[in-house]
């Protein structure tokens, strides 16, 4: 009965993510508007093809940040401000990404002739919540010259301002009708740029058919007929749009999402890998994945603290079904990407945690007899729930918009250097849950043990608990025999940190080489090349204090928390602060 309850608990909660971004209450045009003909166009953007989903979601980061205007989505958002801007002069619309700085916009629009107009104060209490505010109001007087005087401080305000900037900036119609580029170059050259729609219904306003247009080759090569039908569908696309007849819209959508793929088909992504992109964006990246893992962390605590066997059961079922999602969420970002996801935060911390979750279901097999390999998956799903946890509440420091590669990490060592350091990272915070867990113990009245063995040793031990031990720890521990949970704690933790610790050594000496060969030199005092030396040696301490202390357990179990915090400061603080070389990590 459990079981079936957990399962239908897993269907619910993922029915539930999937239809998240559903708007229930939206009517007329924009209901009517059908957005899946949209997501069968690619767009040439950022150095890659994306889906039309992907593109707008990207661009529109830009303008409305994490929110979104009036529940619609992304999508809807962009070609509305590119086809009818002038429903957008005073719409909240423009994101405010630091709450201070929206504070003092509004206390400087207090001023201003508009603040006695009806609902004034409450738009302001909604834009210093949400961070939404019309280009309208930033362009008053008042808030232009709050705005200078914040442009003025390079270290604590000027970056938040640049973003307001570039936020007014995308939003401008010209420039989304621009970037739009979904015209592929005719014939196999894919180093021609691809076209806008503009670009197009312009040079064929402005000639006559068959005129050679010098100034783009890529215009030039279409054939006439190709050119008055792009013309043809983008007037009516445009038309429809600013008269809301939705009708007329999904018309010359269905006509360009089926003219532009023949254009030039061997260039043109497949319709399978856009669909796949513009699914993967419309259920949020998949990050809700962490309220399967949850679970799964709520039952395996259970088992652990009252020896449950159910709990265990049903906790590495649900922690199972939680990974399957999880990799099924990395895999879609590799093919719908053309590359093994580890090149942003977003796909480094959401990868980290799938390594984690790896090694915690090897786990199973290599400690089979041992209570240690539920406190593994233990730490896998703690570790894999945080991480999403942190991608889906954190949209816009944690941005899951699928970019280019920076030249710098088109090297093989990427896919080495960078996934065992990622990795390494993921059991340090894992080694950090087994020994919060060893000092809980502890605080509990636990007595002072240790893994006798080491860490490795003792998932190579004939004689391991099984979980017909754990039925007896109680009376074993009385009689002073048995393994306690103090010993498994423990055993987790130096297996996770002597893991860890040479797989952080390995990393730094693959970084180095790395280095050498793509900046000339092996080691340059960069802060995350520091902070990343810094959580070695702290492991490299816990190695000669577990030799030397008496109270061997708990040194290990302070020193893994101390290097999780360094490893974490060194994620967070020099990724997010501190500017280095490598700020695109």
């Amino acid at each position: 009965m459990l079981r079936k309850i957990m399962l239908s608990a897993a269907l619910t909660t993922l029915l539930a993510a999937c239809g998240a971004e559903k708007n229930e209450a939206a009517t007329g045009f924009v209901a009517d508007v059908d957005l899946e003909a949209w997501g069968r166009l690619a767009v040439h953007s950022d150095g890659r093809l994306k889906s039309f989903e992907s593109y707008s979601r990207s661009l529109m980061t830009y303008v409305t940040g994490p929110r979104s205007y009036q529940d619609q989505s992304p999508t809807f958002t962009l070609l509305d401000l590119a086809f009818r801007p002038e429903a957008y002069v005073d719409a909240d619309v423009l994101y405010v990404k630091n709450k201070a700085i929206r504070v003092q916009i509004s206390k400087a629009l207090e001023g201003g002739h508009g603040a006695h107009e009806p609902g004034f104060a409450a738009r302001m209490t909604t834009f210093i919540d949400r961070g939404l505010i019309s280009d309208q109001l930033l362009r008053m007087p008042e808030v232009l010259q709050l705005l200078e005087r914040l442009r003025s401080d390079l270290v604590r305000t000027a970056k938040f301002v640049e973003m307001i900037d570039s936020a007014s900036a995308v939003s401008d119609p010209r420039y989304l009708t621009d970037t739009m580029r979904v015209v592929p170059p005719p014939g196999v050259d894919d180093k021609m740029p691809w076209m806008s729609l503009q670009d197009v219904a312009l040079a064929n306003h402005a000639h006559e058919p068959g005129e050679d247009h010098g100034h783009n080759a890529a215009i030039a090569a279409l054939t006439d007929a190709q050119r008055d039908q792009i013309y043809e569908h983008y007037i009516a696309l445009m038309n429809g749009w600013r008269a809301q007849d939705a009708e007329a819209v999904n018309a010359a959508t269905a006509s360009l999402a089926d003219l532009l793929p023949t254009i030039a088909p061997e260039l043109y992504p497949s319709t399978g890998r856009l669909s796949w992109e513009s699914w993967y964006f419309r259920a949020k990246s998949m990050t809700w994945v962490w309220l399967l893992y949850l679970p799964a962390v709520v039952l395996l605590l259970l088992s652990l603290v009252y020896s449950w066997r159910p709990a265990r059961l049903c906790g590495m079922g649900m922690f199972l079904i939680a990974f399957g999602f999880h990799t099924f969420a990395v895999g879609l970002r590799w093919y719908v990407s053309g590359r093994w996801p580890n090149t942003n935060m977003f796909e480094a911390v959401t990868t980290a945690a799938w390594f984690g979750c790896v090694l915690a279901i090897s786990s199973q097999f290599w400690a089979k007899r041992s209570t240690m390999r539920d406190v593994f998956a233990l730490g896998g799903a703690v570790a894999a729930s945080v991480a999403l946890m942190a991608v889906h509440f954190l949209p816009a420091t944690l941005s899951s918009n699928i970019q280019n590669k920076m030249p710098v990490l088109h090297d093989v060592w990427l896919y080495i250097h960078t996934n065992v350091i990622i990795a390494s990272y993921c059991l340090i915070f894992m080694a950090a849950i087994s020994a919060l867990l060893y000092l809980g113990y502890r605080v509990f009245g636990g007595k002072a043990e240790f893994a006798r063995m080491g860490g490795a040793g003792s998932l190579m031990m004939t004689g391991g608990p099984s979980d017909s031990d754990i039925a007896a720890s109680a009376a074993s521990r009385e009689a002073g025999g048995g393994t306690s949970a103090g010993q498994v704690f423990d055993g987790v933790t130096m297996v996770l940190m002597e893991l860890s610790f040479v797989m952080l050594w390995t990393g730094l000496v693959m970084g180095a080489i790395w280095a050498d060969h793509s900046w000339g030199r092996p080691w340059g005092w960069d802060p995350k090349e520091v902070f990343a030396l810094n959580t070695f040696l702290v492991f490299a301490v816990l190695v000669h204090v577990r030799l030397k202390s008496k109270d061997k357990g708990l040194w290990t179990a302070v020193l893994a928390v101390i290097g999780a915090g360094v490893m974490l400061f060194n994620w967070i603080v020099v990724n997010f602060v501190i500017t280095g070389l490598h700020s695109y990590a």
